[in-house]
């Protein structure tokens, strides 16, 4: 089994399970990809609770996935990360839809971050996006962000990285 892994982000799992979605096609592209080659996939416990909001967790493929807890290491990086945005926002260097100081996509950010084995972030969130590239650019962060509106076969940064594992 490979030592690189994906965390999954709610976004993922709100496409993957809804066959009417628009990205449905390309969340279940990357998730058949993923189980084929046999690259893990992680749930944060924070996403499964994101998710629970509106859908049931029972409607997660579990079996496929391995949970990652929260821990204390991650609420640390958290709290680096959020300082970064919060003082781009502060400065009005960016502008966010409305969402918490430490956001749920920090916290997912820096459970991939701290990590050994996450290689990739899988969202279709553009909030959360604007925020990792932010975060790329002003400090140094271990894991990529990729886009679930770009299909399998056009996402050379995955492909190029999993691939050929």
């Amino acid at each position: 089994m490979s030592k690189q892994a994906i965390l999954l982000d709610t976004s993922f799992f709100i496409r993957f399970l809804n066959k009417d979605d628009a990205l449905f096609a390309n969340a279940n592209e990357y998730f058949k990809y993923c189980v084929q080659k046999q690259i893990r996939m992680f749930a944060s416990t924070i996403a499964i609770a994101e998710f629970a909001v509106r859908g049931d967790v029972n409607e997660l493929p579990l079996k496929n996935l391995q949970i990652l807890p929260f821990n204390i290491q991650e609420a640390k990086r958290s709290g680096e990360l959020a300082k970064i945005i919060y003082d781009k926002k502060q400065n009005k260097e960016v502008k966010f839809q409305d969402r918490k100081i430490i956001s749920n996509d920090i916290k997912l950010f820096s459970q991939a971050d701290v990590s050994e084995s996450i290689v990739f972030y899988l969202s279709s969130d553009q909030e959360s996006l604007k925020m990792f590239d932010i975060l790329k650019a002003t400090t140094d962060i271990n894991f990529n962000f990729l886009n679930l509106k770009t299909p399998l076969n056009e996402s050379h940064l995955f492909e190029q990285s999993l691939l050929f594992v």
